[in-house]
């Protein structure tokens, strides 16, 4: 309990410092925002600061807070650590200045972002990739809630060929329509509230849950076996130890690509850029950006710890379905069946509040770059039906192949970190051109640290290119290399370049 403990000091005070030092970097002001400037009060209209912070929060936090840190704290107690380190010095960074110079930069799209901030080039290949990853969170964030909806709160089989499932699946894909095409403050910012309710009920309840019930958690210095135990293809069990699993599965990068969302997630961006449409000034990015990627954090550590106390008391097996029995029996054993059956909605709710506006953000990301009128509600439907009528092939792919969804799940996780890597080189360069080069460690550090891992981790992978990892840890540390390396003579050639 004490490594739990110290994580969670590290997040919030670490946030604290780290927070108000990205503040001053960047150093807002009381210019006037988009959500005056450009109101149309179709995206851009002015929200109270509560409501714009708790739509964020509800924006970025997904399934990825509650399934990674499920999978990942099998790698043992080191992840209580790792996961407020990584969220101060990485995403809740990469959150605040992706939303801030989105705001700055006139509300624009994190697509604008990258195009004004890096090359063509670069830029073509941003859009290709986050138009991929936002239809994949889009399956994603119907298949998951759909099916913990059907399973865990209706009782119903979830299986493929049982109307009931469809029928689920039917109802939010309805809701993402009319969240995706319809103005901001008329569904997204009436309902979220009630939602982060829900969400916030789920969090401290499992929360206090774990210390009320006594969950057993594993010290960072103590014996890492566990009574969670694999079951095998014959049908025996094996004895599971924590120490064993992050050498097996290599912490690193395995870990980082698995929590994702609780550290780092290159989908915020797109989600920030979103909420700078709608901000009444600049001094409000820290508690809306910075803080509510700290506060996902928190989340993350405490379905860690509630996921760690189950495997330890020997309520639940490693198997395929690790993520959602283990939410259900946290939630059950926690709260008990009434409060347990909040905690599921709130579950339910997190990814559904994240896919309606991924989907959103793609539309207008689509809009922008090819100069789509998006005036009336007619036209923003026919360009949204589109882009559903593409999620829904990956999601019926997803659920009558036997492993489309870990194949869905496994290239959404990969790509959601590799998305960051264009937020870190635009930030970077954003620094360089603003008199700000000697802070460009700030994103160069967290960024090529993920180039290592995220290009080690695909040439791995079975969804990727399957080389040993002795060959995938050479081509991830050259990568790395020619990340740092180019942003380093890039930046600098930038800002001269602006000089002139």
């Amino acid at each position: 309990m004490l490594t739990f403990i110290i994580g969670l000091a590290i997040l919030f005070i670490g946030g604290a410092v780290y927070g108000r030092f990205c503040e001053r970097i960047f150093g807002p002001d009381d210019r006037i925002t988009p959500a005056h400037a450009k109101r149309d009060d179709i995206d851009y209209l002015p929200m109270k600061r509560w409501k714009n912070m708790l739509i964020n929060l509800l924006n970025i936090a997904g399934t990825g807070p509650i399934f990674g840190p499920i999978q990942g704290i099998l790698f043992g107690p080191i992840a209580f650590i790792t996961i407020p380190i990584g969220n101060i010095i990485g995403g809740a960074m990469h959150d605040y200045f992706s939303g801030m110079i989105c705001l700055r930069d006139g509300g624009s799209q994190m697509s604008a972002m990258i195009h004004r901030y890096s090359n063509k080039k670069i830029y073509s290949i941003y859009q290709v990739f986050v138009s991929i990853l936002l239809l994949l969170v889009g399956a994603v964030f119907i298949y998951t809630p759909g099916d913990i909806a059907a399973t865990q709160v209706f009782g119903f089989s979830g299986a493929v060929n049982a109307p009931s499932t469809w029928i689920i699946y039917g109802v939010i894909f309805a809701y993402f329509l009319l969240a995706t095409a319809f103005p901001i403050d008329k569904i997204i910012g009436r309902i979220y509230p009630l939602f982060g309710g829900v969400l916030l009920f789920s969090a401290i309840g499992v929360f206090v849950g774990i210390f009320a019930k006594g969950y057993p958690l594993t010290e960072l210095w103590g014996s890492w076996e566990a009574p969670l135990a694999f079951t095998i293809s014959n049908g025996s069990k094996v004895p599971f130890s924590y120490a064993d699993y992050l050498t097996a599965k290599h912490f690193f990068p395995t870990f980082f690509i698995t929590v994702a969302c609780g550290i780092l997630s290159g989908f915020h961006s797109t989600q920030t850029a979103i909420i700078t449409r709608t901000m009444n000034s600049e001094r409000e990015g820290r508690q809306t950006f910075y803080n509510m990627m700290v506060l996902e954090g928190f989340i993350a550590m405490v379905w860690a710890a509630a996921a760690m106390g189950v495997y330890n008391l020997g309520l639940q097996e490693a198997n395929a379905n690790l993520y959602s029995s283990t939410v259900g029996i946290i939630c059950r054993d926690l709260l008990g069946a009434g409060g347990g059956l909040i905690a599921l909605i709130g579950i339910i709710i997190l990814p559904i509040t994240s896919g309606d506006t991924a989907l959103r953000s793609l539309r207008l990301s689509l809009a922008d770059a090819f100069n789509i009128d998006q005036s009336s509600t007619g036209k923003r439907l026919g360009l949204s039906a589109l882009l559903f009528a593409a999620v829904a092939v990956i999601l019926v792919f997803a659920k009558i192949n036997t492993d489309g969804f870990a194949i869905l799940w496994r290239y959404f996780a990969w790509s959601n970190q590799s998305l960051a890597l264009f937020a870190f080189l635009a930030i970077s360069v954003w620094m360089y051109e603003n008199g700000k080069g000697h802070y460009a460690w700030v994103p160069l550090i967290p960024g090529t640290f993920y180039a290592f891992a995220t290009v080690t981790y695909i040439m791995n992978a079975k969804i990727g290119f399957g080389l040993p990892w002795s060959a995938a840890y050479a081509i991830g540390a050259a990568a790395a290399t020619v990340y740092l390396l180019g942003i380093l003579k890039y930046g600098p050639k930038r800002a001269g370049q602006m000089l002139k």
